[in-house]
């Protein structure tokens, strides 16, 4: 089974919802559009998963597990044009792939 996980820095209070699920389907797509799988993942219904981690750090931890992991990663970077600064890191897209490699990496991540 195939599965796509966006992270999510919780330490972003000023994002407004709108521009969350903005972020997070630059992610998704990101990601998608890069993966081997996503042939077979759009086949077997697009499954994704929006977890959360404390801050930039931790983002940046899971964004390089995931690319030595070899599994197709997206850093989204904001344009900065409304609410937070230019160049502010607010998400990554991992996947699709295999959901074993994605939840050695993801498995302890909160629901967003």
């Amino acid at each position: 089974m195939l599965k796509q996980v966006i992270i999510v820095r919780s330490d972003l209070k000023k994002l407004g919802k709108g521009k969350l699920a903005a972020q997070v389907a630059h992610a998704a797509v990101s990601s998608a559009e890069i993966s081997k799988f996503k042939k077979q993942w759009m086949a077997e219904g697009q499954k994704k998963v929006v977890v959360k981690c404390e801050n930039i750090n931790d983002l940046l931890e899971i964004y390089e597990r995931s690319r030595t992991s070899s599994i197709a990663t997206s850093l989204i970077q904001d344009a900065g044009l409304t609410e937070i600064p230019p160049g502010t890191i607010t998400c990554v897209g991992i996947g699709p792939d295999e959901e074993q490699k994605i939840d050695k990496i993801t498995k302890n991540l909160k629901l967003l």
